[in-house]
């Protein structure tokens, strides 16, 4: 006897669908996945070639002035907040449009000195989208590099609000 199972889509696409459907149970859910890999060198070039002009178009004051306590290692440390900025955009589904912009997403440290995300403007109002009523946004970002690459992913997870 044959039996068919009743398929179901394993992920959900925010950019495709708009915000995930409510949760039952009140559980954990993924709601945004995103990884990116980024040339160390190329950002070396774009330095080398555009300078400061660069720096301020991508990368928040924050992260500048971490990356200029790093002058021998300068390039990786932007090379991997700028796959962070990838990452998060590809998370959310909607790359660097809909009012997403790159400096509206900064690598931060948390007091453990964990890597995460300081979100404003069209990135935060993205995010702020896509997570169910009665959640608020987890984010979960990992860097890495080995020369000549810098790799991130981030993780976006709607956990339930305990003020709700």
């Amino acid at each position: 006897m044959e039996r068919r199972l009743r398929r179901r889509p394993l992920h959900h696409s925010p950019a495709a669908s708009g915000p995930p459907p409510p949760l039952r149970g009140g559980g954990l859910v993924i709601v945004g996945l995103g990884s990116d890999l980024c040339n160390i060198e190329r950002i070396q070039q774009s330095l080398d070639r555009f300078g400061d002009r660069f720096e301020t178009r991508v990368f928040t004051d924050a992260e500048r002035a971490r990356a200029a306590k790093r002058p021998f290692t300068k390039a990786g440390t932007l090379a991997k907040r700028f796959a962070a900025k990838e990452a998060f955009s590809k998370a959310v589904g909607t790359g660097f449009k809909a009012g997403v912009f790159m400096k509206d997403i900064g690598v931060v440290n948390a007091p453990s000195g964990a890597p995460t995300l300081s979100l404003t403007g069209g990135a935060k109002d993205r995010l702020d989208a896509m997570i169910p009523e009665g959640h608020l946004a987890q984010i979960h970002l990992t860097l890495t590099d080995d020369h000549p690459w810098a790799q991130a992913f981030v993780i976006i997870e709607a956990i339930p609000d305990p003020r709700a």
